[in-house]
């Protein structure tokens, strides 16, 4: 059995020794607060009809790996927008933060619209990539990484969040939304950038496990960048992800 990241013991969650981030063995992956927040947040906040349009998930307090706790509260709940916050924390403080917004479904405008146009990369075939940088999930690399732009992958989740709880599609592009950083700020060096945050912008949710991430837009001086993705899955595109990111000065080639 695939072992999950994190088990729920009451209202904390206590992270598994594979929770590390690939900056360091004993810091918690800044991408699994992400998708913690994501889970907690539909978990309480979800509702038929709103669909999770917005997440943005500040990570700017690195954390070693101890139970984490996420409290949340509704900002504003209206007919046809809910925001939600989430708090994520450890006995340290305050680490991480998100926010989310919530807006009702409904009938699609009538006439043209400018939209992104479905990448031509087809599902992969093959198992997933097997190198020196082994990330915690499935990575399908569909361009050389080192290039100085216009990096592409496939992702899949490979591991359980929580233990006894499905990985849905919002915390599946959650999760997702954090490789934006690395595949935005990759250069010739390496991964130079860490990021700050993440904001993660959906029209509609992923259909099936894989979830597609085009870098298509890269800007930095002073080490501080900026960097946005294209996310799409096998039926076309589905939304955006924007990162802050600032520069490390331990580079991490091979990703």
């Amino acid at each position: 059995m695939t072992p999950p990241f994190f088990t729920r013991k009451q209202d904390e969650f206590v992270p598994a020794p594979h929770a590390h981030s690939p900056w360091s063995a004993d810091m918690l992956h800044g991408r699994l607060l992400g998708g913690l927040a994501a889970q907690v947040l539909e978990e309480r906040h979800g509702r038929p009809g709103l669909r999770f349009a917005r997440l943005t998930v500040d990570l700017f307090r690195n954390s070693p790996l101890l139970p984490v706790t996420v409290g949340t509260a509704v900002v504003r709940d209206g007919r046809r927008i809910r925001v939600a916050d989430a708090t994520i924390s450890t006995e340290q403080g305050v680490i991480g933060r998100a926010s989310a917004v919530l807006l009702r479904t409904g009938d699609q405008p009538s006439g043209e619209h400018a939209h992104t146009s479905a990448w031509d990369e087809l599902p992969p075939a093959g198992p997933p990539d097997r190198g020196e940088w082994q990330p915690p999930f499935d990575l399908w690399r569909l361009t050389e990484w080192g290039a100085p732009a216009g990096h592409r992958a496939w992702t899949r989740e490979a591991y359980p969040l929580v233990e006894d709880a499905p990985l849905t599609p919002f915390v599946r592009v959650a999760l997702a939304g954090d490789f934006a950083s690395p595949l935005s700020n990759m250069g010739s060096g390496g991964v130079a950038f860490i990021n700050a945050d993440y904001t993660l912008t959906l029209a509609r949710l992923p259909e099936g496990e894989l979830i597609g991430v085009e870098a298509t837009g890269h800007v930095s001086a002073d080490g501080v960048a900026a960097g946005q993705c294209t996310l799409h899955d096998t039926a076309g595109p589905l939304g955006f992800c924007v990162v802050t990111a600032v520069a490390n000065p331990v580079a991490l080639t091979g990703r």
